[in-house]
């Protein structure tokens, strides 16, 4: 089964067995075939076959480093030095990044291979994949569906088969909601873990970079190193970074404490996923020999309330650069309606005579919500909950906006929080891919995917 083989495909990539050539020849036919039906590709990297063979050559002597080989895909709104970051949108569409993120950098000096960049809703405004000014991605675990937002193009080339690894972005739930989707593991780390210096950011206060893999140990491994304080953000911190790819025997974890919530059951419309996850959540109790504690989030059902005024009036900060001077056009004659939605709408939340009437209101609730967290982390170890309230819609349906943002109701707490929040696959409704959170305290992403382990192997029994 390919998802459990990537530690194996290291390895193997490692010792010569495979060449780095070889494994990025193969994804790249594998776009060639395959993403005119997908659309999750955007730019080709023209050269990852000469990075490849650069790549080989450090392996032969020895000198290459932890994702050595390994094929990633970048979500278009994280800077590549040499390639297309437009952030799928008309307003930078030929906007060639002139240097690295830090995670990127991370990523190169670890001598993995960025084989291209990633479509996703634009500017990061959606939750769907279908705001891309370059076309919809189709999700390839349900063809008729969207594959979630705003990362959809890196969640849909690590579930088609693009790539090893994507990296994607998560504001509110755009890592989450698209992993949910597609059927494969995303992570939103802490905020603070990793560098966000690089980014074209949604939201500067919520923002986190994070992994998509077909497999846990994948996405630890590559949080692993992306993960740590740097120099260029200042909202990093100077934690240790655990490993976190070698995961603790289930037997050193007996009897945490496990939480779920009827604060997020209510929130999640379609009772068939819930059933799914705690039924879940009850089969990693069981493991444990823990049980299921109810844990009280009084506060969870002012989240998406809280979330917009915040996103439109960081996003409407951010974009005052795009004015078409310095920065491909300007961004209001070239944008599409939920962009524009966003900024207009961080425009008048911003005019001086609303001053503290909704932007620093949002910021009390959001305050409310993380002291929600940090008692319910006095009571329990781990929190466990749906990522989205329903399935997926089906692609070119109409969507009130209302509801769109109500879909990002049971992720966009763990953002509002900083906490860190994984998703894994946890069953099929009607052929679609329905996944479960699992969410733990600030910095505590090693005991994140230690349960998210736990489960992946539970699975296998």
């Amino acid at each position: 089964m390919e998802t459990i083989k990537l530690k194996h495909k290291l390895n193997d990539l490692k010792s010569g067995k495979i060449k780095a050539v070889d494994n990025v020849k193969y994804f790249l036919e594998r776009i060639e075939k395959e993403n005119k039906k997908i659309n999750a590709i955007l730019h080709i990297n023209e050269n990852a076959i000469k990075e490849a063979e650069e790549v080989d050559r450090k392996i032969k002597e020895g000198k290459a480093g932890k994702l050595a080989g390994l094929v990633i895909a970048v979500k278009s709104c994280i800077n590549v030095t040499g390639l297309i970051a437009n952030c799928a949108s008309k307003t930078l569409e030929n906007y060639e990044a002139t240097f690295d993120a830090d995670v990127v950098k991370k990523i190169k000096q670890e001598d993995a291979i960025i084989i291209g960049m990633t479509n996703m809703d634009e500017f990061a405004c959606g939750i769907s994949g279908e705001t891309s000014a370059f076309g919809h991605t189709v999700n390839p675990a349900a063809h008729e569906r969207v594959p979630g937002g705003s990362s959809s193009g890196s969640a849909a080339s690590v579930a088609a088969g693009f790539c090893d690894l994507a990296l994607g972005t998560d504001t509110g739930g755009s890592i989450r909601n698209p992993a949910s989707h597609t059927g494969i593991v995303g992570i939103k780390p802490s905020y603070g873990r990793v560098s966000r210096y690089g980014l074209i950011d949604l939201s500067m206060s919520l923002d986190q970079i994070g992994p998509f893999s077909k497999d846990v140990y994948g996405a630890a491994l590559l949080l692993e190193v992306i993960s740590g304080k740097s120099r260029n953000d200042p909202t990093t911190f100077d934690k240790e970074v655990p490993k976190y790819s070698h995961f603790e025997d289930y037997e050193k974890l007996k009897e945490i404490k496990i939480g779920m919530s009827s604060d997020f059951e209510k929130l999640c419309k379609n009772k068939e996923i819930y059933n799914l996850v705690e039924n879940a959540a009850n089969l990693i109790a069981e493991k444990l020999n823990s049980k299921i504690h109810n844990v009280n989030l009084e506060y969870a059902d002012l989240a998406v309330q809280s979330y917009y005024p915040i996103v439109y009036v960081e996003f409407f900060s951010g974009t005052r650069k795009l004015d078409g001077r310095k920065y491909g056009k300007k961004i209001e004659e070239h944008c599409g309606e939920e962009v524009l939605r966003r900024i207009l709408g961080g425009k008048i939340i911003s005019q001086a005579e609303f001053h503290g009437t909704y932007y620093r209101k949002a910021l009390a609730a959001k305050k409310l919500i993380t002291e929600d967290f940090n008692k319910a982390f006095k009571q329990v170890d781990v929190l466990i909950c749906p990522v989205t309230p329903e399935l997926p819609h089906k692609l070119g349906d109409k969507i009130d906006p209302k509801d769109a943002y109500a879909f990002d109701a049971l992720t966009i707490p763990a953002n509002l929080a900083g906490v860190c929040s994984g998703v894994i696959n946890v069953g099929q409704i009607d052929g679609v891919p329905v996944g479960m959170q699992i969410i733990c305290n600030s910095f505590n992403e090693k005991l994140m995917f230690d349960i998210m382990k736990i489960f992946e192997d539970l699975k296998l029994e």
